[in-house]
C-alpha cells in the first residue's frame, strides 16, 4: 500500500512538472525569436520549469509536513512567504532592478498557490476515500455482528414455544419440532446471504405464524394477508420476523385471554408496507418492548434502508408497528 501511494506520489508529481513546462513552452513561444537558437530556448524553459517546481515541492514536502500539517502556521506562513521571496531574489534580481524581483514574487506566490489547491484538493480526496472505506467496513463488521443477533434470538422465542408445548403434553410437539427445524434450515441458508427473496421471507413469517398458532390454540386470532405482485422483489433477510415475534411475546403469550396478531404485507410501486397490530392485555404495565430483537432490527434498518419509514404506536389497547421500505434499489441489482 505505501509504495502505491508512493509511485502515485511520483507519478503525478512527473506529470506535474511536464504540464508546467509545457505551460512554459507555450506561455514563451511568442517571445522564441528572442533566444539565438531553439536550444537556448527550450534549455531556458526547461530550467525556469525546474525552478518553479522545486520552489513548489519545497513547500509540499518539507514546509507543510514541518508546520502546516503541525498546526504552526503562522511560521509556516513565515517560511512560506520567505522561501518565495529568497527564489523571487535568485531568479528574479538584475543589477539591483527589484521590478523583476518583485514580479517573480508575485508569479511563484501565484504557481505555489494553484500547486497547494491541488496538493489539497488530492488529499482531501484521498482522506475522503480512506474514511469511506472504513465507513463500509465498519457497517459490514456491525452488520455480521446484528446478523448473528438475530439466529439465537429466534432460536431462543421458538424454544419457549416448543417448552409450552411439551409442558402440555400436547400431540403436536413433535409436528412443531420439524416446523422449527425447517424454519432454522431456512434461517441459516438466508445468513450466508446479504439478500433474499421477499416471498421466500413472507413465506417464512407464515411458517412461523403456523408454529405459534399450534402453541397458543383457540385463544389468538392470528391474520396474515399479502398484497400486490411480491416476485422479483429481494429484501435482507430476517428483517420482518423481529416485529411478529415481539407480537407474539407481547401480546397474545402475554396473556391467557383472548387476543389477535393482524398481520399485513402490501406491494405498492416498489415500496413494501409492512404492518403489525396486536392487542394488549387488558391489565399489561407499561411497555418494555426495548430488547435486543426490536434495537437490532431498527439499526439494520438504520444501515440498510436508510430512507425507510418505522411507525411505531403504543396504544391502550393496541400494539402497531408501521414499516415502509422502498425496495427499487434492491430490484435493480437483481436486473442489472
Amino acid at each position: 500500500m505505501i509504495k502505491k501511494s508512493l509511485r502515485n506520489t511520483i507519478l503525478l508529481n512527473i506529470g506535474a512538472f511536464f504540464l508546467v513546462l509545457l505551460l512554459e513552452i507555450l506561455g514563451g513561444w511568442l517571445f522564441k525569436d528572442n533566444w539565438g537558437t531553439n536550444y537556448e530556448f527550450y534549455t531556458w524553459q526547461l530550467s525556469y520549469a525546474i525552478f518553479i517546481m522545486i520552489v513548489i515541492w519545497f513547500n509540499h514536502f518539507i514546509l507543510i509536513p514541518m508546520f502546516y500539517d503541525k498546526r504552526k502556521y503562522l511560521l509556516y506562513g513565515i517560511f512560506l512567504i520567505g522561501s518565495v521571496f529568497l527564489a523571487a531574489y535568485i531568479k528574479g534580481y538584475m543589477k539591483g532592478n527589484w521590478i523583476g524581483v518583485y514580479k517573480m514574487f508575485f508569479f511563484l506566490i501565484y504557481t505555489t498557490g494553484t500547486g497547494m489547491a491541488a496538493f489539497f484538493l488530492r488529499r482531501n480526496m484521498i482522506i475522503q476515500r480512506k474514511n469511506n472505506e472504513k465507513e463500509k467496513l465498519q457497517k459490514e463488521i456491525e452488520l455480521n455482528y446484528l446478523k448473528q443477533q438475530v439466529n439465537p434470538h429466534f432460536l431462543f422465542n421458538s424454544l419457549n414455544s416448543i417448552y409450552s408445548l411439551s409442558r402440555q403434553q400436547s400431540p403436536e410437539t413433535p409436528d412443531v419440532v420439524m416446523q422449527l427445524s425447517e424454519l432454522m434450515r431456512y434461517q441459516l441458508e438466508s445468513a450466508k446471504k446479504d439478500t433474499v427473496l421477499l416471498k421466500e421471507e413472507l413465506e417464512f413469517v407464515e411458517n412461523y405464524l403456523l408454529l405459534e398458532e399450534k402453541r397458543l390454540s383457540t385463544r389468538c386470532k392470528v391474520e396474515f394477508v399479502i398484497d400486490g405482485e411480491i416476485s422479483g422483489f429481494i429484501i435482507a433477510p430476517m428483517l420482518l420476523i423481529p416485529f411478529v415475534e415481539n407480537a407474539v411475546k407481547h401480546g397474545a403469550q402475554s396473556t391467557n385471554e383472548q387476543s389477535y396478531i393482524d398481520i399485513s404485507a402490501t406491494i405498492k410501486d416498489t415500496t413494501l408496507h409492512f404492518c403489525v397490530i396486536n392487542s394488549k392485555p387488558p391489565m399489561a404495565v407499561e411497555s418494555r418492548r426495548k430488547g435486543m430483537g426490536l434495537e437490532n432490527v431498527k439499526r439494520r434498518l438504520q444501515l440498510l434502508y436508510p430512507n425507510h419509514i418505522l411507525e411505531i404506536e403504543d396504544l391502550e389497547k393496541i400494539y402497531r408497528v408501521n414499516l415502509a421500505i422502498d425496495l427499487k434499489a434492491s430490484l435493480a441489482k437483481t436486473g442489472s
